[in-house]
């Protein structure tokens, strides 16, 4: 019910924000103006496991989830009457039924990013559920730095979705979205690899590194949709065909979506194996570590766009 609750006050926010940025003079900007909008995403993750944390110390889990619940219902009333309404879809004297192109479904383009979506989807919701847990059990840190590392790992991101949108359509050094997505998709698996997978007993500083970088490639990973938008609209202009833009982003959203429920039916057991073959003191030998090498690998196939194409351009020579 929250995921539908929450899918339901999105995505007509996403629609309204792709009408406005869906002209000549505005499209150059339309991925700029989604990673703007996700960034406050990250706003709310980086004060929200304090909020949470305080709460639930002062209270209980019964009535912090009524706070929040109340504090939901009311900032969500509020936002229904910030949202504008575009001009052109105010009701007019004749009303006609709109109808969906549904042509996009037959490119290749679409399936690729879809699948490149869901892996990536996979494994960048595990560090922010296990993460806490995982800096108590193995690194022995307190319940208040284990919960600082949630926050770390939200705070780079405000900064990321703008940067990862403004990547997918800056002039001087236009990029494209396989390329941008690659980017966000290998160096937040290196991050994993590198900080996390290599995290002992103790160590502070590879879990605050892996925080922050993870945070950063990691979150900045869906900005760069407004750049696949880009790209299938040109698709569809050279087939002469019709895109609705909404239907594309809200689909890749779905997408997201199997990928984050995905994720957490593997995560299970992928803990319950490593409960029994604890090898070592790296995060590669605990109980964590088919945790962190399955996010890392599933990061890593978040950029497989990059080899579809890489594979198209070898055709072509």
């Amino acid at each position: 019910m929250a995921a539908l609750g929450c899918a339901l006050i999105y995505s007509p926010t996403t629609l309204s924000l792709g009408e406005w940025f869906n002209t000549s003079n505005r499209i150059c900007n339309r991925a700029v103006a989604y990673g703007v909008v996700l960034s406050c995403k990250n706003i709310v993750g980086s004060a929200c496991p304090f909020l949470f944390r305080g709460l639930l110390d002062c209270y209980g889990f019964r009535i912090t989830l009524r706070i929040w619940a109340a504090i939901a219902v009311g900032t969500s009333i509020l936002a229904i009457f910030l949202i504008p309404t575009h001009p052109s879809s105010i009701p007019s004297g004749t009303h006609r039924t709109r109808k969906i192109p549904w042509q996009f479904l037959q490119h290749q383009t679409f399936y690729i990013y879809s699948i490149a979506i869901i892996l990536q989807s996979a494994g960048y919701g595990i560090p922010q559920t296990y993460l806490s847990e995982y800096a108590r059990d193995v690194t022995l840190l307190s319940h208040t730095f284990s919960t600082l590392l949630l926050t770390l790992i939200n705070i780079p991101g405000i900064a990321a979705s703008s940067f990862f949108g403004y990547l997918s359509d800056n002039k001087h050094f236009p990029l494209s979205a396989t390329t941008v997505t690659s980017i966000s998709a290998v160096s937040s698996a290196l991050s994993t690899f590198l900080f996390w997978g290599l995290t002992t007993q103790g160590d502070v500083v590879l879990l605050v590194l892996f925080s922050i970088t993870f945070g950063f490639f990691a979150s900045g990973y869906s900005a760069a949709w407004g750049g696949v938008m880009n790209e299938m609209e040109r698709e569809a202009a050279q087939r002469n065909e019709a895109i609705d833009t909404g239907m594309l982003y809200g689909l890749l959203n779905g997408a997201r979506g199997i990928g984050y429920v995905s994720g957490g039916l593997v995560s299970v057991p992928l803990l319950k194996a490593g409960s029994t073959s604890s090898v070592g003191s790296f995060g590669f030998g605990t109980t964590y570590g088919p945790l962190i090498i399955f996010t890392g690998l599933s990061l890593v196939f978040g950029g497989s766009g990059l080899l579809w194409k890489w594979k198209k351009l070898l055709h072509l020579v």
